[in-house]
């Protein structure tokens, strides 16, 4: 079931990828006789199938569930009872998910297989770049990777974020030696807890390397972008210790101190240490600007490997400003409970990427869902007609164009469980679809009757940020809830905003006009659908929209608060809306200003099938 894969065999690589899409049925159709076969057993599935193994009284008897309903029996296991209850083989960990998926972390069960399951997507990555890109093995990868300590449950299992389990186990610690993706960060610095000195230390070791990086990247590119803003802060003493030779005293984990001073600290680097404070100190052609540092930096970059999709589509402004237009490549679609596919065309732009579903991976089942794009009829391209509501098709029946919410069933005890992820069909590679993922589902703002969901305020706040460019301000970080505390309750918006100006000036507190930030406050409404602008203009049911200007850091003291909540550093990605009082307390204690809508929106009613 799963197939060898050798990362450096490029051709072998794409025959697989070539074989596994042209017969996604089949491959389907074996995954899952495959689960039914070892799991049927289980207490969980024995409830519903009492030992049937077949396919189709599987999707008639076992219900589609969402996580409170799985939670009792992943809970069960934290606390000691056996892994058959909804697996044959051994869970041998736990994991956490990214604390914005709904408050608390919830955890999924993984076995010692689906290691190797994660190993083979890692290792099809690499040969789909290497079909766009020449030369990856001629020098190294500046990868900033970042682990968060486990916690111990009752049972002694071990629960853990994804990609703190994956980067502490065998799989990558003993990976064997590809020429085509070399890091410069040792794994001492990558292991290391403490997220500050980790991320100090691969930046020192990526600086070290400079001539020899040929693409940079983290998981997300709001991580990517954060350690940027570090570098900010921190490239003068970066520079003291490779002119030195000597690795700053505050640093004391064991690990890092042994990688750096075992080798990658090599002794004094006088020329070095001048030739990154030339860049970072406004020398080197920038002008006093950071635009364009990681070119400068790393001038043989080729690449930003980094996800910008969904939710981090609201970085890619500065990721171009800090890049100087360097590609920005999103490579794999993966969560907690399972990772699910590759983007075949990694140098598409952004807005274009798509990704390919691997049927080998899970057995995968889509729920339309009707995408309401306008407000009116609600209907487009992509949304679902009212009697195919509900309905589930298999992943080579989906259909281009509509929109589904993905469900899984997979090999570790997870049966018919909805992601929570919408995605849109873009097209087939071979019988495999391909999806953009579109938003997270129910992350919603709401005060009456409309919905906003994550990616329509994306796209209002895109275009109000617009508003901001002729003044040199650039809008960093964004959330916002429902502030239902008084009648009518209205949204508001916390705005992080820095000024364009790089070099030592580079987030200075900004300069706030009141006209623009209003300005920003209806365009951001005018954004929206048909139904908040009905309510907002025709019922008054909603109040005027509020931008909430916070200081510099206020993200950074919330993710904090995130991570102390159970948050993976790694997988930390801004909530676009937030709930916790504590959260909200953490942004209204930062503020710089409020600013309201000072008109109401544009509304007219649908003359022809409006439903509104």
């Amino acid at each position: 079931m799963l197939p060898n894969c050798d990362p450096n065999d490029e051709e072998g690589a794409m025959r697989l990828i070539e074989d596994l899409t042209t017969n996604a049925g089949r491959v389907q159709r074996e995954v899952l006789d495959k689960i039914l076969a070892s799991n049927a057993e289980t207490e969980y599935l024995q409830s519903f199938l009492k030992g049937s193994t077949d396919g189709d009284h599987f999707k008639s008897d076992v219900p589609i569930v969402d996580y409170e309903e799985i939670k009792p029996y992943i809970e069960r296991i934290a606390n000691g009872d056996p892994s058959h209850i909804i697996s044959s083989q051994p869970i041998t960990e736990l994991l956490t998910s990214s604390g914005t998926s709904g408050g608390r972390p919830k955890m999924m069960p993984s076995t010692a297989e689906d290691l190797d399951r994660k190993t083979f997507l890692y290792n099809l990555l690499i040969p789909v770049i290497n079909k766009y890109v020449e030369g990856l093995d001629q020098g190294k990868g500046m990868y900033l990777l970042f682990i968060k300590p486990e916690t111990s449950t009752p049972s002694g299992l071990m629960a853990r974020p994804v990609l703190t389990s994956y980067y502490k186990s065998k799989n990558f610690l003993n990976r064997p030696f590809n020429r085509f993706n070399i890091y410069t960060s040792p794994d001492e610095t990558i292991l290391c807890s403490d997220s500050k000195q980790s991320m100090y230390c691969q930046l020192l070791c990526g600086l070290i390397q400079r001539r020899q990086v040929l693409r940079v990247g983290a998981v997300f590119a709001s991580a990517f972008l954060r350690a940027i803003k570090f570098l900010e802060d921190h490239w003068r003493e970066i520079c003291s210790n490779i002119r030195s030779g000597k690795l700053s005293d505050w640093i004391v984990d064991s690990g890092c101190r042994a990688a750096l001073e075992g080798g990658m600290l090599g002794g004094p680097d006088v020329e070095l240490a001048e030739s990154i404070e030339a860049e970072c100190g406004g020398g080197g052609g920038g002008g006093g600007s950071w635009e364009g540092i990681i070119r400068r930096l790393w001038p043989r970059t080729k690449y930003v490997e980094v996800i910008v999709t969904g939710s981090m589509a609201q970085y890619i402004p500065m990721l171009e400003f800090y890049s100087g237009g360097l590609p920005l490549v999103s490579t794999m679609y993966a969560s907690s409970e399972c990772y699910f596919g590759i983007n075949l065309r990694p140098l598409d732009d952004p807005a274009d990427v798509s990704y390919t579903l691997l049927p080998n991976m899970a057995y995968f089942e889509f729920l339309a869902v009707d995408h309401e794009k306008d407000g009116g009829d609600g209907r487009c391209n992509g949304v679902v007609e009212e009697e195919e509501e509900k309905v589930v098709v298999d992943l080579v029946d989906v259909k281009v164009g509509r929109y589904y919410e993905l469900i899984v069933t997979t090999f570790t005890g997870l049966y018919r469980y909805r992601v929570g992820d919408i995605l849109m069909v873009t097209g087939f590679h071979n019988s495999a679809p391909q999806f953009r993922f579109v938003h997270r589902r129910n992350v919603v703002l709401s005060i009456d009757t409309d919905k906003t969901n994550e990616e329509d305020l994306l796209k209002a706040v895109t275009n109000a940020k617009l508003i901001l460019e002729p003044f040199d301000l650039i809008l960093t970080e964004y959330t916002s809830y429902a502030d239902s505390s008084s009648i009518p309750g209205h949204y508001v918006l916390f705005w992080e905003l820095e000024t364009r100006i790089g070099g030592d000036q580079h987030g200075r507190r900004p300069e706030i006009d009141q006209a623009v930030m209003e300005e920003c406050c209806i365009a951001v409404e005018e954004s929206l659908d048909a139904v908040y602008r009905r309510c907002r203009s025709k019922d008054r049911s909603i109040g005027p929209l509020e931008i909430r200007v916070v200081e510099r850091g206020t993200f950074d003291a919330l993710m904090d608060f995130c991570v102390s909540q159970g948050s993976s550093v790694n997988q930390y990605k801004t909530p676009r809306c937030i709930k916790s009082e504590t959260a909200i307390g953490i942004l209204n204690s930062r503020l710089l200003g409020r600013f309201f809508s000072q008109r109401t929106p544009m509304w007219q009613p649908f003359k022809v099938g409006g439903g509104l």
